[in-house]
């Protein structure tokens, strides 16, 4: 695999099976969709017509048992083994539903995701609680009952109540982050968390005349294991009246002759204890301060809270609160980059390659970066292919190099894609200039296609107003935007197309004059075509640093440049 990093927009499956190498992966986190907020004796209701249209329409944009699914289905069960008898198992107890479809679309997947994985890889596979001992199951059929190494329970959110839904149960607060390695030699990193007010009251209880908390740990073992026979010398002065003095360490190379001022004794373990330590570990701990002995003169080890790592990493994550604030990008299933940095710090070192099957908004792609880690991501749609490299952009700059694989590189391609799916053209064309869709809802755009904003200096929030058009140009396209553009009290409006404007277009986009801003002159009309947009022309508005506030903005770190590679080019394989 080349040292590289690669963003692919398309399938998973196809992408997974086409351009990633057998064990060429060392940490795959992925976090599929999944509608588990919605009624599940709708998702496990049969396909028999029998639902409201209403709640069909609410799983339009999920997993649905139809002809696709079906065959998705079948490729998994007749390629037989473990994965086809769970699968098959499914099938008897939930039906054709929309979970069966959903579970057959992942069973494909991590089939394909083992493929990947190195020998010492692991896959984080992050879940809701509705789905989650199901994924297990097909996990365990994958990788084998015995690689499964954790459950780890991360708390998403504050305590609330779900009442509001019309349900009469406890609130849910958590996802599930299922853990599996490829082999028992897989990487791992022990990390820790910061000690809790409530441990350090508890386990490290004493504070000597300094401040410092510290706890008293024994010495001794069970079980034997190297020096274990040897006297601990200790001695102490001779109590005079009511004073009493302590033990401490005699750490000459032979005994003092005993006189009536100090008092000698050689101590050893308990009656069916070892001591757990050597002999020259005992004198460096007295060396070092971090003995004191108890009025027997057995040894005490001292460890001091300020000295330690803090907690070794457990299986319930509640200290890493969801994505707020400047890192909140606005998209949905959004995770915070604490939360990834943890499972990238754990389970990969600096260079190795992280994939993200289903990566969103970028938080896997901006873990691995910061980290020092290669990266592989794959998105199916452009809205997510586009805000990450705005992310990227944001926070790198030019310094990281990737290939985006997959986007239209020549009109011709662009002309597909508005063939094919014209809400993902849209996306696509959007994102070459910065924008983002006016609305989620299809069909309630009220003549805006896209919108951009900007600041210019001043304190108000200026607005660009956008239309893309698939189709052939029409003149009364630039009247109608320019009717939005004033409507919106927006400062420019620009038309994207396939078609070049007619010289008439462009005369009248010039007579609407021009809005000034501290950085010169900018048409209020502005007429771009694809081809422009390829060719690496933007719209003409302010673009210094920090202006473009379209997106919430990543904070910045350095700069980014991609290149644009087709999705089925073998050259650009990861092998």
């Amino acid at each position: 695999m080349s040292k590289h990093n690669f963003l692919y927009y398309g399938d998973n499956l196809d992408v997974l099976r086409r351009h990633v190498a057998d064990e060429s992966i060392d940490l795959v986190y992925l976090d599929p969709p999944f509608k588990s907020d919605r009624n599940y004796n709708v998702l496990f209701a049969e396909q028999d017509g029998t639902r409201a249209a209403a709640q069909i329409k609410a799983f339009e944009d999920t997993w649905q048992w139809d002809r696709g699914a079906a065959a998705e289905y079948e490729a998994v069960v007749e390629a037989g083994g473990k994965v086809s008898e769970v699968l098959q198992g499914f099938r008897l107890s939930l039906g054709e539903t929309d979970l069966l479809a959903y579970l057959a679309m992942m069973a494909s997947r991590l089939v394909q995701l083992y493929r990947v994985l190195k020998s010492t890889g692991s896959l984080y596979l992050h879940c809701d609680p509705t789905a989650s001992h199901y994924l297990k199951m097909l996990l365990d059929a994958v990788f084998g009952p015995k690689r499964f190494l954790n459950e780890i329970t991360w708390k998403r959110s504050s305590a609330h109540s779900d009442s509001k839904q019309g349900m009469r149960r406890c609130g849910k607060i958590h996802d599930v982050i299922l853990l599996y390695s490829k082999t028992k030699e897989y990487t791992w990193n022990t990390l820790y968390t910061p000690y809790t007010p409530e441990y350090l009251e508890s386990e490290y209880r004493h504070v000597d005349e300094r401040g410092r908390r510290y706890k008293e740990t024994d010495l001794t073992a069970a079980k034997p294991g190297g020096e274990t026979d040897y006297e601990w010398r200790v001695r102490r002065p001779v109590s005079q009246g009511k004073k009493k003095h302590r033990w401490q360490a005699d750490l000459a190379d032979e005994w003092h002759v005993p006189n009536a001022s100090w008092e000698y004794r050689g101590v050893k373990p308990y009656n069916g204890r070892y001591w757990a330590y050597s002999k020259a570990n005992l004198i460096q701990f007295a060396r070092e301060g971090n003995l004191i002995h108890r009025e027997t003169g057995m040894p005490r080890l001292v460890q001091y809270a300020d000295q330690m790592p803090g907690i070794s990493l457990q299986d319930v994550w509640d200290d890493i609160p969801p994505a707020s604030g400047d890192e909140d990008l606005g998209y949905p299933t959004q995770k915070p980059a604490e939360l990834l940095e943890r499972i990238v710090l754990s389970s990969s070192e600096p260079g190795d390659r992280v994939l993200d099957p289903f990566c969103g908004c970028g938080t896997t792609i901006a873990a691995a970066q910061k980290l020092g880690r290669e990266w592989t991501g794959i998105d199916i749609t452009h809205l997510a292919i586009g805000l990450i490299k705005s992310r990227l952009h944001d926070t790198y700059g030019d310094d990281v190099k990737y290939d985006v694989i997959g986007e239209p590189t020549t009109v011709e391609g662009a002309e597909e894609l508005a063939r094919s799916d014209p809400y993902q053209f849209q996306w696509w064309a959007l994102g070459l200039v910065g924008a983002r869709r006016a609305e989620e809802k299809k069909g309630a755009d009220r003549g805006i296609d896209g919108k951009l904003y900007f600041h210019d200096g001043s304190a108000k929030t200026k607005q660009i107003v956008l239309s893309v058009k698939a189709g052939r140009l029409h003149a009364n396209y630039l009247r109608d935007l320019e009717g939005v553009r004033n409507r919106e009290k927006a400062e420019i409006g620009a038309l994207i197309s396939f078609d070049e404007p007619t010289k008439p277009m462009r005369k009248e986009a010039a007579s609407a004059g021009f809005y000034t801003s501290p950085w010169g002159k900018h048409p209020r009309l502005q007429l771009l075509t694809v081809a422009d947009l390829l060719g690496g022309k933007g719209i003409d508005y302010p673009r210094t640093a920090g202006v473009n506030q379209t997106f919430k903005r990543a904070s910045r770190v350095k700069k980014a440049a991609a290149q644009y590679l087709e999705l089925f080019d073998s050259s650009n394989d990861e092998e």
